[in-house]
């Protein structure tokens, strides 16, 4: 196990909830796709497991205390003053990760995302794609315990989005586990382990595709897609 979710609710104050009734658990190796519609609650969950949010009831417990997560934004975040090499060396230095160290992970990771030319060019003055490659490769070099990634193809060209796929499954296979937000269910489908669909601030299903599936309860539903259609017109 590496994170376990129990959310009673959250949002901007007790009165004032967004979410309820969030429960679920990431394990080793696992990736859980996070659905929903616009609306449905699945930033304001990012946002309590990250402890941002205003309120929260409830609790979010990492398997062992030692374990640390990174987070890829939708929005790149980003200090408008540093270079992409600084912000590299920014964030080896917040993890007391060595020179060599930070070097040797990150220099194939310039190279899988073509940014190795532009090491000493500001961010902001990057496309909405590049700055995302830089979360990406911040992310990567950090290698955590858990991903916690929100809509992380927006901006990505093919070969970007490829690239980021598989040094996912390389860490998986290594044990990290990912926490994902996607509006792209033919790629949720292909990729994910587990589902959590959402809608207006609860969880409508849960589980494996074929529990989704079986959710659905419709002998023609035969995609997530299908069944993420279906569950919603119950809601």
């Amino acid at each position: 196990m590496v994170i376990d979710i129990n959310i009673n609710q959250a949002g901007y104050g007790k009165d004032e909830p967004i979410i309820q009734n969030i429960n679920f658990s990431i394990k080793e190796g696992e990736l859980v796709g996070l659905l929903g519609p616009n609306g449905a609650g699945k930033s304001t969950t990012i946002k309590s497991i990250l402890e941002t949010i205003d309120y929260m009831d409830g609790s979010v417990q990492f398997w062992d205390d030692s374990m640390r997560y990174a987070y890829i934004p939708e929005q790149p975040v980003y200090y408008d003053e540093l270079t992409l090499w600084e912000h590299i060396q920014f964030t080896a230095s917040m993890c007391e990760m060595s020179e060599e160290k930070m070097k040797d992970r990150v220099q194939p990771l310039l190279e899988i995302f073509r940014l190795n030319k532009v090491i000493h060019e500001l961010p902001v003055t990057f496309s909405k794609g590049m700055q995302q490659k830089l979360m990406i490769i911040l992310a990567f070099l950090i290698k955590p315990n858990l991903y916690i990634i929100d809509e992380p193809f927006i901006g990505l060209d093919p070969k970007a989005m490829k690239d980021f796929l598989r040094l996912l499954e390389h860490e998986r296979a290594n044990g990290a586990g990912v926490l994902m937000s996607t509006h792209m269910l033919d790629t949720a489908e292909r990729i994910c382990d587990h589902f959590i669909l959402m809608s207006e601030g609860e969880v409508i299903a849960q589980g494996t595709l074929e529990n989704i599936l079986k959710a659905a309860g419709s002998n023609n539903v035969v995609s997530l897609l299908d069944s993420f259609e279906i569950l919603m017109e119950r809601t």
